[in-house]
């Protein structure tokens, strides 16, 4: 049976609104980095902007926190129809400044206001040279964001627990409902979602931001859209960092599995030190814990647990709050303190807090209502837009498509290889792959042309013990991007290195600050923390 995809997946990481005025800049519009020497649509009225920032509408917000917005072309072929407005967050340079460095944070579908504003201070450091800002893609947060419609649970109206999805033709019919489901309420958006478009609307930012050439922090997915960001406008690249490095080349059914595996490593280290407190609620015996972890998952999965919030959290809502409790020894605290509030009292508050990626529950809505293209209310996005988004972006980056024979022949083999992956995460990860089913044929620009990049220096930040991005695609695609990749190796585990090592940490702002590139292949050693 296949897993129902939760609303709260295993994201890699990771009211807000400003008024826009237009004024005449007098800049060029760049050049798109392109084989097609066919006349460009006109996009000046978009490259003529500049951000009025304002205090953010939401009262929770930090004050020092700014707020606004920037507005894009739905379709960069047709600049002249609809538009977005995306939403933007900044922190002020408190020295002097040398412009903005812009950050994403991952998912895909990671809202990066909400995220500024509650994490902001990891990058106060940043402030010393830059405004710093962060925004959210589209189809993402107040960004128009994508929806798979009221009452979805799911995130994109996946596969119903209570229907036999052991034959094929069920599963083929299900995840044709849930394409056409997303489709209906996330708008046209949906049809212009994705890396490349984001990319572009990153370099409408840049200009925005008054800043001649691209300085940019990203993280996990992050890395995907800056490596897109250096082939399509390779002139434009500033100083640019991507850290816990995506794959540029595999197809996302390789991803599902390198995914699961690393996983499931990070849980058996988890699992290791949870069993040496005696309060861990899989026990204190390393060997039968990851059996408890699977047990677990399925008693759940067959009878979910209800939330405050009326719905339901079932096993596969576990398994992603589990995926984002792994991504740090920092949080295996206060996870190993959730799931014992879960197990002990079917209490879900504290695990949802990590399903949710720490974003406030309540202010969401469950999806159905269209955006019009302008800056959602923050309590007015969907409840599921971040699996929404992450699906429909990682569908849209995918030229990949099983065909309904391809599933129908392969699904048993599937299944197999994705348990064995991990018992746990396999499932999840499987179900993930196969919504691109029904929806439109991915692009082939990224698998095809982000490669040999003639761009400024770039330095890459791959760790070691990454449970996300194993560091196999730092070197990978600093190979492919060229000459202009620098690779730090960080020894650490983890996913990212910015945040969890402090010699990453210092060498990444060295480089963002004053343009001090460590030589390539040089090493961060793991920090002698303790964990709690």
């Amino acid at each position: 049976m296949l897993a129902k995809l939760s609303s709260r997946p295993a994201v890699r990481r990771c009211a807000f609104t400003g008024v826009l005025t237009l004024a005449l800049l007098g800049a060029g519009l760049p050049t798109l980095a392109t084989a097609d020497h066919r006349a460009q649509p006109d996009l000046s009225r978009f490259y003529r902007q500049k951000v009025k920032w304002a205090a953010c509408k939401d009262p929770d917000a930090p004050k020092d926190l700014q707020c606004g917005k920037v507005t894009v072309p739905l379709d960069y072929t047709k600049p002249g129809g609809k538009a977005l407005d995306l939403a933007l967050a900044r922190y002020r340079a408190t020295g002097k400044s040398r412009g903005s460095v812009l950050l994403n944070f991952g998912g895909p579908g990671g809202a990066g206001v909400s995220e500024l504003a509650s994490d902001g201070k990891e990058f106060m450091d940043l402030t010393n040279g830059y405004d710093v800002v962060t925004f959210d893609p589209r189809g993402v947060g107040q960004s128009s964001p994508v929806s798979c419609g009221e009452g979805s649970d799911q995130g994109s109206a996946a596969i119903d627990e209570n229907t036999d999805s052991s034959d094929p033709k069920i599963v083929l019919k299900q995840l044709r409902k849930a394409a056409d489901t997303c489709a209906k309420y996330s708008g046209p958006v949906l049809h212009h979602i994705g890396t490349v478009n984001a990319s572009r609307d990153l370099d409408v930012m840049r200009q925005a931001l008054g800043d001649k050439k691209l300085n940019y922090l990203g993280f996990s997915y992050g890395t995907r859209l800056g490596s897109v960001y250096a082939a399509q406008f390779p002139k434009k690249v500033g100083r640019l960092v991507l850290d816990g490095v995506d794959t540029l080349t595999e197809p996302l059914s390789e991803q599902g599995i390198a995914g699961a595996e690393g996983q499931q490593t990070a849980l058996e280290d988890f699992l290791d030190w949870c069993v040496q407190d005696i309060a861990c609620p899989f026990g204190t015996d390393a060997r039968s814990a990851p059996d408890r972890v699977v047990q677990l998952v399925r008693s759940l999965d067959q009878d979910p647990v209800q939330t405050d919030f009326g719905d339901q959290f079932s096993g596969q809502d576990l398994v992603g709050a589990i995926s984002q409790g792994l991504y740090s020894k920092q949080l295996w605290p206060t996870l190993e303190r959730a799931i014992a509030s879960l197990v002990e009292d079917g209490d879900t508050r504290a695990i949802m807090a990590f399903s949710s990626g720490g974003s406030a529950l309540p202010g969401l809505r469950s999806g159905g209502e269209e955006s019009d293209g302008g800056i959602v209310d923050a309590q007015d996005v969907p409840l599921d837009n971040l699996p929404a988004a992450l699906m429909a972006i990682n569908c849209a980056d995918d030229p990949d498509r099983p065909t309904a024979e391809q599933i129908t022949r392969n699904l048993d083999g599937l299944r197999a290889e994705y348990e064995q992956a991990s018992p746990v995460f396999g499932r999840y990860r499987l179900t993930e792959v196969l919504m691109c089913y029904g929806r439109p044929r991915g692009t082939d620009y990224i698998r095809d042309d982000v490669k040999n990049v003639h761009s400024s220096k770039m330095l890459l930040v791959g760790t070691r013990g990454d449970p996300a991005t194993p560091y196999r695609w730092t070197v990978e695609t600093a190979q492919r991007l060229g000459s202009a990749a620098v690779v730090l190796d960080n020894k650490g585990e983890g996913h990212t290195g910015y945040a969890s090592s402090k010699c990453v940490h210092t060498k990444v702002n060295d480089f963002l600050l004053y343009g001090s590139l460590p030589a390539s292949g040089s090493s961060c050693q793991p920090d002698s923390t303790v964990v709690p």
